[in-house]
């Protein structure tokens, strides 16, 4: 791994359901903490996990980037964390330096409502909100605005810098098949495909080489 450099900052962006405890994040924050790297977690429901928004969620990370300094960032992000930092990124490109994206949450536009069981979609929109659990197994009743401002948003961002994308063949929440579209369309990117369902718990040590082969200097 590369020694830390000034004006350069590491970052762990969790997935939907998720926040700054996640396994992988800390995992992560642990691993890198011995080469002497401290890897930020922010907590990613803004302004909370009921009222969900992207564009809450990006303005928290433009707050970050701000209170940091204006750092270029390496990024690693966990499925809903994994598109949003390709989207942080397409949107601020000079601000992003390298991304590692674990099976990254593409086109939830259209995956949504495939994914949802029959009805629950229709009854979401219906109603204007629907039960789900947080990150602490607790029921939440989460609002449709999300899905409806998440569609709004680039499906597909393009991104101009240096990207690995580790994605399990099992995953039945993202299909693989979004990452080899995405990858193809991405000419500074590149696709781990490993064994493993969508949490990529079985995968860790994949994972921490990608890391250290995509940040490497």
């Amino acid at each position: 791994m590369p020694e830390l450099v000034r004006d350069l900052r590491y970052a762990y962006f969790h997935g939907f359901r998720s926040s700054p405890s996640a396994k992988k994040g800390l995992h992560l924050r642990e691993r890198l903490a011995a080469e002497g790297i401290d890897v930020l977690l922010p907590d990613l429901n803004q302004p909370d996990f009921a009222r969900l928004s992207v564009g809450a969620m990006l303005a928290h990370l433009d707050r970050l980037h701000e209170r940091e300094g204006r750092p270029a960032w390496r990024i690693v992000g966990s499925s809903l964390g994994g598109w949003l930092a390709a989207r942080w990124a397409e949107l601020h490109p000079e601000r992003v330096d390298r991304l590692v994206l674990l099976c990254p949450a593409f086109d939830l536009a259209h995956r949504w409502p495939r994914m949802m069981a029959s009805g629950d979609f229709d009854r979401w929109r219906r109603e204007g909100e629907i039960e789900t659990e947080d990150a602490a197994g607790q029921a939440v009743r989460l609002h449709f605005g999300f899905y409806e401002e998440a569609s709004r948003e680039s499906q597909w961002p393009e991104v101009s810098c240096p990207v690995t994308v580790v994605h399990g063949t099992r995953d039945e929440t993202v299909p693989v098949e979004s990452s080899r579209r995405w990858v193809a369309s991405q000419p500074g990117a590149r696709l781990i495909e490993v064994d493993d369902a969508h949490d990529l718990l079985a995968s860790l040590d994949t994972i921490d080489r990608a890391v250290v082969d995509t940040f490497a200097d």
